[in-house]
């Protein structure tokens, strides 16, 4: 049964399944069996939340998300996520019940609870997002991939603040995450470039056209959010991804390196969907097995400090491992 305060936080903080589907926010995308797929990934997050806003313990979570379907559990676990450092955030100590998710079931989720984090910093004040991340021990836990959680939130301002965000194309106030600051905005435009994929519902000539709307300097970033998005969520067809492939012109190694973190994510939960395979292998010109390869062997040192993220130098060097074909023309 639910809490009580747990009722109250989700009445506030949580939006219903209608306001997150295609229509409920307003968004000009057919419906089609292929659409209903793709809205039903925010329909799980809302539900992960909401089971997380009520959870009287780590047991009941886990068991609860245990009985939804590998392949969008790991959505429902971006919600439970986003509701555990929302609970965490506005009571004491620092990300108890976050760090138990993250290092319990949820671990093999860990590239999207990171998202799930960034869900919740959408609906806190900036005063307590040195709260949302927990403390965490380990390379297991892939510490540069923190900056997800900013991605997560990029996501969240574009899905439900579209006008500004994809129209107006406004530029988020700075923020230093990890210490980077001057990174934060670029971080935001790779969760907008994912939100882009399911605002135009996966068809990939809108996503394209969203995508060069923006101002020239923000498009990489844009493309691999479009890459990640299209392998993890799918919903697309091998002709229209190698559409994608050719519209991204010379920013084709950006859409792949976002390929490969979503397989990487895929891989490293244990479910991957025959669409991860395919959209990995027309935005990459790869597999599964070796994008996550060489995402862990481009993966730099976590204790290296500089001016660049770490997150960035692996984002960089798996660009610069890709095999040539995937720079090519399809």
């Amino acid at each position: 049964m639910a809490t009580a305060m747990g009722s109250l936080r989700r009445l506030v903080m949580a939006p219903s399944l209608r306001d997150v589907s295609f229509a409920g926010r307003g968004f000009a995308v057919p419906e089609t069996a292929a659409t209903r797929q793709l809205e039903s990934i925010p329909q799980a997050v809302v539900t992960g939340f909401e089971w997380g806003v009520d959870a009287r313990d780590l047991w009941e979570i886990e068991r609860r998300l245990s009985l939804v379907d590998p392949e969008v559990q790991g959505f429902s676990y971006e919600g439970a996520t986003m509701a555990f450092v929302i609970r965490d955030a506005m009571g004491p100590g620092r990300g108890r019940r976050t760090r138990e998710l993250l290092t319990g079931a949820g671990r093999r989720h860990i590239f999207l609870n990171y998202i799930g984090i960034g869900f919740a910093m959408a609906r806190l004040p900036r005063v307590l997002w040195k709260k949302v991340m927990p403390e965490l021990d380990g390379e297991d836990f892939y510490p540069p991939m923190s900056w997800l959680a900013v991605d997560g939130y990029g996501f969240d301002r574009a899905y439900f603040d579209t006008d500004r965000y994809v129209r107006d194309q406004r530029l988020d106030t700075p923020y230093g995450w990890d210490g980077h600051p001057g990174y934060f905005r670029r971080a935001v435009d790779q969760g907008i470039g994912r939100a882009l994929w399911f605002i135009d519902g996966a068809r990939t000539d809108h996503v394209a056209a969203a995508v060069n709307a923006f101002a020239v300097e923000r498009r990489p970033d844009l493309w691999a959010g479009v890459g990640l998005a299209a392998t993890f969520a799918g919903c697309s067809t091998a002709a229209d991804l190698a559409a994608l492939r050719e519209s991204a012109g010379d920013l084709r190694g950006h859409v792949a390196q976002g390929s490969v973190f979503a397989a990487k994510a895929r891989h490293f939960s244990g479910a991957v969907p025959e669409h991860t395979r395919s959209a990995l292998h027309a935005l990459a010109s790869i597999t599964v097995e070796t994008a996550a390869l060489l995402a862990d062997d481009c993966a730099p040192p976590a204790e290296r400090e500089g001016e660049i993220p770490t997150y960035e130098l692996w984002r960089r060097a798996v660009r610069g491992k890709l095999p040539a074909n995937a720079f090519e023309h399809s």
